[in-house]
């Protein structure tokens, strides 16, 4: 940069200096592989992985037996100790699994706010939570499952098809964001129903296993859980990398996205379904946690000083706000437990109210 003027850029073609947008930098790995990258937004995901990793440190430190760092670093590598109990069983697949699941959930979020072009959606607003909750509820009900390890399963299946019945309903020759929000509120209203009516009919055992599942707990989750979420965020890696690509032109109206020669409606079918699988996913190893694919997208925004939505950094923030607050969950009363879905809806609806007014205010 010299004198606030964004530097010249040769054009391979032509030859002829290309200025840049202030803020990015052109990446050339390969003579026919060019990539844009955004200073503040790199910078920032940096910061956001240092924290995180802080973040996972101090919750494998913390509880009611505090175990040093180097302890923890030493029973991580040699398996074996007076803390291999604590380490390795119990808070290890507990942290992986919080950081898996805010990072799905800060995906998904950002993927179908993008679609709704509203930053008040989320998964939860178009069905997946409602769905999956539905869908474990009728199974225990029905016995159609009587093994605990098969309700992530069906939450998962649940979810999907929940989304896929709002997406339907909505679809009008197109798919229009706003026809799209309300149809999921209206299914998820009803899913709720059928969920209180379970609960209102079932015995007190059972009953209180579904509620505690309803909040959200990443209380007794380990590897089994860990396992295939990561299994389906590495799967999603093509797909994600395309919707990085795609979230640009959807940001802006869609005569100007068709105008661009994007297929607007193929666009947002793709996004939809990428956010889908990746919220029903970390619904099913962790229940319905709510409020964490509102914020994280928006925060990630507020930090990257972006026009869209950034995955990386919304997947870094869910990983970083879902951990942070199942440590705090885990003692902040000990030795009660909070459930972690429970603390982020507490902080979530503050959050929720604020940015209705800002929303209001700005009209």
């Amino acid at each position: 940069m010299h004198g606030g003027l964004p530097a010249p850029v040769l054009d391979e073609p032509s030859r002829r200096p290309v200025a840049l947008p202030a803020g990015l930098t052109l990446l050339r790995p390969h003579p026919r592989i060019s990539l844009l990258l955004h200073r503040r937004s790199a910078t920032v995901a940096v910061v956001l992985l240092a924290l995180l990793v802080g973040v996972m440190l101090v919750s494998a430190c913390v509880g009611q037996t505090y175990v040093p760092p180097g302890e923890v670093w030493r029973t991580l590598r040699t398996g074996a100790g007076p803390h291999d109990l604590v380490v390795n069983e119990l808070r290890v697949p507990r942290i992986a699994v919080g950081a898996l699941v805010g990072a799905a959930l800060g995906v998904a979020g950002a993927l179908v706010q993008t679609v709704t072009r509203n930053p008040l959606a989320s998964p939860d607003v178009i069905g997946v939570g409602h769905g999956a909750a539905a869908a474990t509820v009728l199974a225990l009900a029905t016995g159609a499952v009587s093994s605990p390890s098969a309700m992530p399963v069906v939450s998962v299946l649940g979810g999907l098809a929940a989304a896929a019945l709002v997406y339907a309903l909505a679809w009008r020759r197109g798919m229009q964001p706003s026809r799209f929000v309300l149809t999921g509120v209206g299914i998820g209203v009803a899913l709720s129903a059928v969920v209180q009516l379970y609960l209102t009919d079932s015995e007190l055992e059972a009953a209180e296993q579904v509620k505690l599942w309803l909040t959200g707990s990443l209380n007794g989750r380990g590897w089994a859980q860990a396992g295939p979420l990561a299994v389906v965020l590495l799967a999603s890696l093509p797909g994600l990398v395309w919707a990085s690509r795609a979230l640009r032109p959807l940001g802006l109206d869609p005569e100007t996205a068709a105008g661009l020669g994007v297929r607007v409606d193929r666009a947002r079918l793709g996004l939809t379904v990428l956010g889908v699988v990746l919220a029903a996913t970390a619904t099913g190893a962790a229940g319905p946690i709510g409020f964490v694919a509102l914020t994280a997208p928006q925060l990630a925004r507020r930090l990257t000083r972006t026009p869209q939505l950034p995955l990386l950094n919304a997947a870094l923030t869910g990983g970083v706000v879902l951990v942070a607050a199942d440590l705090t969950a885990r003692t902040l009363l000990p030795p009660l437990e909070i459930p972690v879905g429970a603390l982020t809806a507490l902080v979530g609806g503050p959050y929720l109210l604020w940015l209705l007014g800002r929303r209001t205010g700005a009209r």
